[in-house]
């Protein structure tokens, strides 16, 4: 048989060679493409280093030559035409360095600083983001009108240069900084503040719950001018102040292109107006899960630029793997274990080459076991007893987990403020540790032990709960484990389940656990306690996950939130912590002072009574590079 290769073969050939030269010469156009853009990407990045340096020599010597003028001028009068007539206007200082990182010694611009993560934050959207892993990030990006000095913790103007508050409680007029501006130049304006709390957050198909929870006494946000804007508010509440003007400030311009959907699937969807920024804003490329995170400084920013050229941001989720890492030189910074702190503390070596950091704080944590008070999948727990609750409490030596869980870097809780703060009652003594207390207990709600001593109510039913722990973590595990023992004294089955932080969330938003162990943190010298012990925080994935209802709380919780005297709200407090006492809805474990490790190559790293102010640090000329692959 002979084979033919006619004019329809030739051509077809020749059309198919030419769809193959078409393909790899779009291929090859689009990758240069890729090549430029990126190129575009550095040399912009570069181009706005160099004005950013040259803006700040010129901001250095206007404010030279403004401080000359003082020295033999009147000062000069600020426009208050802005504000309402009679009364006060409060001015704002420029939000700028508690510790001045260019007035150190050895210092130098430039080099990132990396911090390694316990865990993986889920999000990275502002108010979606609840975890403190997130937080760390935005708090870098997005910015609020006002915050709490790093040391003397009063409340002051960010964005706000300016505020009037109503003598009855029911106001607050702000006037925005005219320099603000979000980190693609774009001002920051009042429409920007009525548009993140009326558009965005108390929007209910955005999955910002917990802010609206927080925000819910704001009745309306009004546009006065370009610069100003006024909260009205349903009520004169102590949070009035610190809450609203404490929250981020989105840019509508940004944010309103996306739709409801579309922002809550996002996972890295953030800008702002802080010093350091996502160095792309693209929604096809932006951060996910399970990627390490730069942010870089902003060129743009309107205030005291940062030193450093950028943020650095890693995750490995096991406290050995996560110190193995650090020695490698893959970071700057650890949160170490209690055991890590102390064994290193003992180093003499180690201790002259790293920064060893320990002290009580505005932030400083208490870590609990909360109790499932409601139901778990429509059937209720055996903790909706509260003589349930105060028996696990009894069944715990919480001095001894303090002194062998933590060595001893801590002291036993016993409610929901760490003992710095002013609302915790010191008249409230822990729980002791009582085996035989617990046991009548139980045996009075209806659990009483069989032949094989295994705890059993009025139904046959054996006391069987499950106890969900995140993974990775030397002490949850040594936690996890003394509990299982000690619950199995009492004729208790405890099943432990150990899940990855970044599910925790949704973990809590369905309430689909029987106990679990975490911390709080607090964001402010005083915090309110209905964000997480109110019965209305229950509904709409609250972060009352433990289903808690107590009227008597409520009626405290709703007093001390309109009582505007500090020294009466305190005492409303010290009875709530009393009432949570006898409660148990958790059982406070360990009040923890903050543990941080810290590389020597980093400078001007603060105390602060705030905590940690990444943006003032600096890297030592010299030092020891950290490591940056992945």
């Amino acid at each position: 048989m002979q084979n033919k290769f006619g004019l329809k073969d030739f051509v077809f050939l020749v059309l198919l060679l030419a769809v193959g030269v078409s393909v790899w010469l779009s291929m090859y156009q689009s990758d240069q493409h890729w090549t430029r853009m990126r190129s575009m990407e550095s040399s912009i990045a570069e181009l706005e280093r160099h004005l950013a340096r040259v803006e700040d020599k010129l901001e250095q010597g206007v404010q030279v030559s403004q401080a000359a003028a003082t020295t033999s001028a009147a000062p000069v009068a600020r426009d208050a035409s802005w504000a309402r007539a009679g009364v006060p206007i409060q001015w704002q200082e420029p939000w700028t360095f508690s510790s001045d990182p260019r007035k150190q010694p050895k210092f130098a611009p430039g080099g990132t600083f990396t911090e390694i993560f316990e865990a993986q934050p889920p999000k990275l959207v502002p108010f979606l983001s609840t975890d403190v892993y997130g937080r760390r990030v935005i708090d870098r990006v997005a910015e609020p009108l006002g915050a709490y000095d790093p040391e003397t913790l009063a409340f002051r103007g960010v964005l706000a240069d300016a505020w009037q508050l109503d003598p009855e409680g029911k106001w607050i007029r702000v006037h925005i900084d005219p320099r603000a501006r979000f980190s693609d130049s774009v001002p920051v304006t009042a429409e920007d503040v009525r548009w993140t709390f009326k558009e965005y957050i108390q929007n209910p198909l955005i999955e910002a719950e917990r802010a609206r929870s927080t925000l819910d006494q704001v009745k309306d946000v009004k546009v006065v001018d370009d610069r100003t804007v006024e909260f009205e508010f349903s009520e004169p509440l102590f949070t009035n102040l610190d809450y609203t003007l404490g929250t981020y400030i989105l840019p509508k311009h940004y944010y309103s292109r996306f739709e409801p959907a579309a922002i809550n699937k996002s996972t890295g969807l953030l800008m702002g107006s802080g010093p350091f920024k996502i160095a792309s804003l693209d929604p096809e490329r932006q951060w996910a899960p399970g990627e390490d995170l730069t942010i870089v400084r902003n060129e743009q920013y309107w205030g005291d630029k940062p030193v450093l050229d950028a943020l650095r941001f890693k995750v490995v989720n096991d406290d050995l793997a996560r110190l193995t890492a650090y020695e490698a030189g893959e970071g700057d910074m650890i949160l170490p274990s209690s055991v890590q702190f102390q064994r290193k503390a003992k180093d003499p070596v180690w201790s002259s080459e790293n920064q060893m950091l320990k002290w009580i704080n505005m932030r400083s944590s208490y870590a609990f076991i909360a109790w499932q008070c409601g139901p778990r999948n429509g059937k209720l727990t055996p903790f909706h007893d509260k003589r349930v609750r105060q028996a696990m409490t009894l069944a715990l030596d919480r001095e001894r987990m303090v002194r062998d869980i933590w060595e001893g870097l801590g002291e036993v809780a016993t409610g929901p403020n760490n003992s710095q703060s002013p609302a915790n009652n010191p008249a409230i003594k822990p729980w002791p540790y009582d085996l035989e207390r617990a046991k009548a207990l139980l045996a009075e709600a209806g659990w009483k032990p069989d032949e094989q001593g295994i705890l059993r109510n009025a139904d046959g039913e054996a006391f069987e709960f499950e106890f969900t722990r995140s993974s990775g973590g030397e002490v949850v595990e040594r936690t996890s484990t003394y509990i299982k023992d000690q619950c199995a004294k009492l004729g208790i089955k405890c099943n432990v389940r150990i899940v990855d932080w970044s599910v925790y969330s949704q973990i809590l938003k369905t309430r689909d656990f029987d106990a679990l162990i975490m911390s709080w943190s607090a964001s402010a010298p005083e915090s309110d306690p209905k964000q997480i012990f109110h019965s209305d925080s229950i509904a709409d994935q609250g972060d009352n996950f433990i289903q808690w209802s107590n009227p008597e709380a409520d009626r405290l919780i709703d007093a001390g939130r309109r009582e505007l005297d500090t020294a009466k709200r305190q005492r409303i407090w010290h009875e709530l912590h009393a009432v949570m006492h006898e409660e148990q809805p958790y059982t406070f474990v360990i009040d923890a002072p903050w543990k941080r490790i810290v590389r020597k190559r980093i400078g001007n790293v603060q105390m602060h009574r705030s905590g940690l102010e990444p943006w003032e640090f600096f890297v030592i000329p010299g030092a020891a590079a950290t490591a940056t692959s992945g």
